[in-house]
């Protein structure tokens, strides 16, 4: 079992666990933040005071190029957490952060009131800095597969990557179906390459009976279920 995996078993709702409406002190004057498809969260150069969590719905987590274009770092769901850097002392954003539905709730937690939770809950602050982590390891990772693969192992390793993460088998085919957050300009982005680029390298998997795909899916044949 590799680290992703190891981390998707052990992953929790976030949200369940540390929304500060759970807890008496914060209860009156917390407030839940809702946002449209498209509509910003937080923008690059924002002060970095607070963290979210997800209730409900999808986040992309992003920056833009000097020349204007959208660079897609992740796709967030309900339960996870973002804006974490904060914790660590960041004063000012280096990403935005967008909503990807039109009923997008999120949590917001000044960094204040998070220092307090986790000085009082010593696993929720471990899975904190264990989540921080990992997700440091994950960038550090798909530098280096940007740098160092062609464009189809780069696909590949991604599917992987969605299998941990979103994946599992169906009992009847033995498949494995990814119900994932990305669509195929997300994915381009993600791998450093063009969204028609994705679209026919797809494809091609799929003619060679590797995957079948759909808009919200992706299915790994049982036959070829690690892809790595």
């Amino acid at each position: 079992m590799n680290i992703d995996n190891i981390w998707f078993f052990e992953k929790v709702n976030l949200f369940s666990m540390l929304c500060p409406h759970k807890f008496k002190a914060y209860k009156k004057t917390h407030n839940f933040n809702c946002y449209k498809k498209k509509e910003y969260i937080y923008f690059e150069e924002d002060s970095a005071n607070k963290v979210y969590l997800i209730e409900k719905g999808k986040v992309k987590i992003g920056y833009y190029t000097h020349e204007g274009n959208e660079v897609v770092k992740a796709v967030l769901i309900k339960g996870e957490l973002f804006g974490e850097k904060a914790i660590l002392g960041e004063e000012k954003r280096n990403e935005f952060a967008k909503s990807l539905d039109n009923e997008t709730s999120i949590c917001p937690v000044d960094v204040q009131t998070m220092h307090d939770l986790m000085r009082n809950n010593k696993p929720f602050s471990f899975k904190i800095y264990k989540l921080i982590g990992f997700r440091i390891k994950r960038l550090e990772r798909q530098l280096d597969v940007l740098m160092f693969k062609d464009t189809k192992t780069r696909l590949l390793e991604f599917i992987e990557q969605l299998a941990n993460d979103y994946g599992h088998v169906c009992d009847k085919t033995g498949n494995k179906i990814i119900n994932h957050p990305y669509t195929q300009k997300d994915i381009a982005s993600l791998i450093g390459t063009s969204r028609p680029t994705v679209n026919i390298l797809l494809n091609e998997l799929k003619d060679n009976k590797i995957i079948d795909f759909n808009q919200k899916s992706i299915i790994l044949l049982k036959k070829t279920t690690d892809v790595s």
